[in-house]
């Protein structure tokens, strides 16, 4: 095979709060010559996802951040160019981990086989990927909703939300989410059918929040922190779980927050109501991926369950669309296209 040179994203420099287009480089590398057991891949898909912001940064965290001068990671979907592993042959469509980048050589024993007649194969990103995983594993093994109880979830347009909100329903949860602006408030409730929804972004939200949940808040799935958190955290009942997926309203904090410290009161609150609040990552529940997977593509198949997918075009647009998802400007799951 010819040698194939690879466009790539690679971080530039560790950002100080917000990220923007000087700590990010687009640098083109010839591949290396594949070895035995992998593959030589083109990117179809890549996914653009908000712990991506923590590998930008060097801070104690669950993984270990992307180096400098490195690609930045993230989940691809990709065509098998050249195989040398015995599990797969060119022309197969893989889920991936090769990152920002045009094409990659990877072991291909991490790979997933993807079938374009079952789903779109985008949807191994999003909905049937890791976002949805994350809301199936912790929404039902950390929250366990329960008929009749008030499930609010933050970010509940994007990927992780949707499904989170949807799930609730499915278990005869009622679905409270909160999204920035009319347009995806009105999409929660018209096209994926939430009980209420809630603009984060309105000047009277804590009031409009406790309005829609009368019966106070059983699950709070927190995707976000910061001010969305202060206006949930009152409401929560007795024995109210809180999975905590992720922080995005803090991502891009330098520095404490001012004010007075608010912790002590918030623990004495914690001990009062009996709350579980459990910080957790998709990949601790591993092992209930196939169940995920089988009920999923069933929920999906059944309309149960609606996703939106958010599609930007080529690789020099990703530093901007990621900087943007931090933002909140995207709407559903955010990918960039980089093939046919």
């Amino acid at each position: 095979m010819t040698q194939i040179i690879s466009r790539q994203v690679r971080l530039a420099a560790r950002p100080e709060g917000r990220p923007g287009p000087e700590h990010f480089r687009i640098e083109e590398h010839p591949l290396p010559a594949p070895q035995p057991g992998q593959a030589v891949l083109q990117t179809l898909y890549m996914s653009l996802d908000p712990y991506m912001r923590g590998r930008m940064s060097a801070a104690k965290s669950y993984a270990k951040p992307v180096e400098i001068g490195a690609v930045m990671e993230g989940g691809t979907v990709s065509r098998v160019l050249e195989s040398h592993h015995p599990d797969f042959a060119a022309g197969d469509i893989v889920l991936s981990h090769t990152g920002w980048q045009t094409h990659a050589v990877a072991d291909a024993a991490g790979f997933r086989k993807l079938d374009p007649k079952v789903a779109p194969v985008s949807t191994a990103l999003g909905v049937l990927g890791m976002p949805g995983f994350t809301a199936y594993s912790g929404l039902l093994t950390l929250g366990q909703p329960k008929p009749g109880e008030t499930v609010v979830v933050a970010a509940a347009t994007g990927p992780v939300g949707s499904a989170v909100g949807q799930i609730a329903k499915i278990k005869g949860a009622r679905a409270v989410g909160i999204a920035g602006g009319p347009e995806k408030c009105a999409f929660l409730r018209e096209e994926l059918k939430f009980d209420a929804a809630v603009d984060h972004r309105a000047p009277d939200f804590a009031e409009q929040l406790k309005a829609a949940c009368p019966d106070g808040v059983d699950v709070y799935f927190e995707n976000v922190g910061g001010a969305v958190w202060e206006a949930v955290f009152p409401l929560l009942n007795p024995f109210a779980r809180v999975p905590v997926c992720g922080l995005i309203a803090q991502y891009n904090s330098s520095a404490p927050p001012p004010g007075p410290d608010r912790l002590p009161g918030m623990m004495r609150e914690v001990l009062t109501r009996s709350l579980t609040i459990r910080g957790f990552i998709q990949s601790e529940f591993t092992a209930q991926r196939p169940a995920f997977l089988r009920e999923m593509a069933q929920w999906i198949a059944e309309g149960k369950v609606r996703y939106r997918e958010d599609v930007v075009e080529g690789l020099d647009k990703a530093p901007e669309a990621f900087v943007g998802l931090l933002e909140g400007r995207n709407f559903g799951k955010l990918l960039v296209k980089l093939a046919d």
